[in-house]
C-alpha cells in the first residue's frame, strides 16, 4: 500500500470541503471496498477522509415514503422492522449480500458505491480500460462466466456486483448527493452509468460530491415483493443472476410492476419494458415469460457467460409466479 495521509472529519461541511481542496481523496466509511482495493494498487488516493463519526447514519419514515442516510449500516437497514414489512425486497436484498461481518460493517452510500468485482481490474497486470482508461479489456476474450450481458461495451463488460442496488432502482429510489457548492438528488436509475467509451466514469457523481441519503419512495404494493439470488455457493458469493420484483395484482390482473436485475448488467438494470408488457395482463405464466424475454432482449453474452440469459430468463419468471401466488 502505497502512503497516504488520513483526515478524520467532525461533520459533512469539513468533509466536502477537505473533498474539494484535496484532488485525489477518498472518502472511508465501512471500508470493506476501499480498504481493500488500496492493498492491491488499484486505487491510490493521496488522502483518505474518515466520515464515520459525522452522522447521516439516521432511517427514517417520511410522508413520501422513507429516507435513510448514506452512513446507515446496512445491517441495521436490514433489521428494521417497518422496513422489513413495506419494503421485503429491499431487506432480502442486503441479507443476501457480503457476510454477517461485512453487512454489520458495510455502509449504504458505500455500498452504492462499490466497484466491479472483475478480476481483470483488480489484477494491476492485466488490461483494464475501467482501471487504466485506453488499456483494453482482459476479459472480453479471457475468463468472463460470470460477466455481464446487458448494457455492455467492446471497453467493458464488468458486471455491477451490488444487491442493495438493484432492489433500489426496482423501487424507484433517489439519490441525495452534496458538495460544498449544494445540494442534488438523482434517480437511482440514472446514478450508475453503463460503460460504453469511458468505463472509468461509473457513476454520475463528480469528483467532490459525496451521497448523504437514499430517498424510496411509498409504494404501496411494494409490500409484496422479492428478491432472488442465484449463485455458486449459498453465502458470501455474488450474484450468477438476481432479480427484484414488486407487483400490483388485482383480479388476476397486472395493474403495475416494478422489475430489476442483477448479475447480468454492467449497472444495476431496470427492465422498464418488461414492466410495461405486463400492465393490463392477467398474471399468467404466459405474460411473464414474455416479460423476462423482454428483460434480456438486449444481452450481448460472451461465450462463457452466455448460459446468463436463460437463466436471467427463468428466474425472474419464476419470481413473478411467487408473487402472484403471494396475491391471491
Amino acid at each position: 500500500m502505497i502512503p497516504f495521509a488520513l483526515h478524520t472529519a467532525a461533520s459533512p461541511e469539513e468533509a466536502l470541503g477537505r473533498l474539494a481542496d484535496e484532488p485525489g481523496a477518498a472518502l472511508l466509511a465501512g471500508g470493506t471496498t476501499l480498504v481493500d482495493l488500496m492493498k492491491l494498487e488499484v486505487l491510490r488516493p493521496s488522502a483518505v477522509i474518515d466520515i464515520s463519526r459525522i452522522g447521516l447514519d439516521a432511517i427514517e419514515r417520511t410522508p413520501r415514503g422513507w429516507r435513510i442516510g448514506a452512513l446507515a449500516r446496512n445491517r441495521d437497514v436490514a433489521a428494521h422492522p417497518r422496513i422489513a414489512a413495506d419494503l421485503p425486497l429491499l431487506s432480502q436484498a442486503i441479507l443476501q449480500g457480503a457476510s454477517g461481518a461485512l453487512r454489520t460493517m458495510a455502509t449504504v452510500g458505500g455500498n452504492l458505491l462499490q466497484r466491479t468485482r472483475c478480476g481483470y481490474f483488480r489484477d494491476r497486470t492485466a488490461a483494464c480500460n475501467k482501471r487504466s482508461p485506453g488499456a483494453g479489456c482482459a476479459a472480453l476474450d479471457g475468463v468472463n462466466r460470470g460477466h455481464a450481458v446487458l448494457g455492455v461495451s467492446d471497453a467493458c463488460i464488468a458486471t455491477h456486483p451490488g444487491d442493495l442496488a438493484v432492489a433500489l432502482a426496482a423501487l424507484d429510489a433517489r439519490v441525495t448527493l452534496r458538495s460544498r457548492d449544494g445540494e442534488r438528488t438523482v434517480a437511482f436509475t440514472d446514478f450508475n452509468l453503463v460503460p460504453g467509451n469511458t468505463p472509468e466514469r461509473e457513476t454520475v457523481m463528480m469528483p467532490s460530491e459525496m451521497v448523504t441519503a437514499v430517498e424510496v419512495p411509498d409504494l404501496g404494493y411494494a409490500r409484496r415483493s422479492l428478491y432472488r439470488k442465484v449463485r455458486d455457493r449459498a453465502s458470501y458469493q455474488f450474484a450468477l443472476v438476481s432479480c427484484a420484483v414488486a407487483l400490483d395484482v388485482e383480479e388476476g390482473v397486472v395493474r403495475a410492476a416494478r422489475i430489476a436485475l442483477g448479475g447480468v448488467g454492467t449497472k444495476p438494470w431496470r427492465a422498464r419494458e418488461a414492466e410495461r408488457s405486463l400492465v393490463g395482463r392477467f398474471a399468467d405464466a404466459h405474460a411473464f415469460g414474455d416479460a423476462a424475454a423482454r428483460a434480456l432482449a438486449g444481452a450481448r453474452p460472451r461465450p462463457d457467460n452466455a448460459f446468463k440469459v436463460a437463466m436471467a430468463e427463468r428466474v425472474l419468471a419464476r419470481c413473478l409466479l411467487d408473487l402472484r401466488e403471494m396475491a391471491l
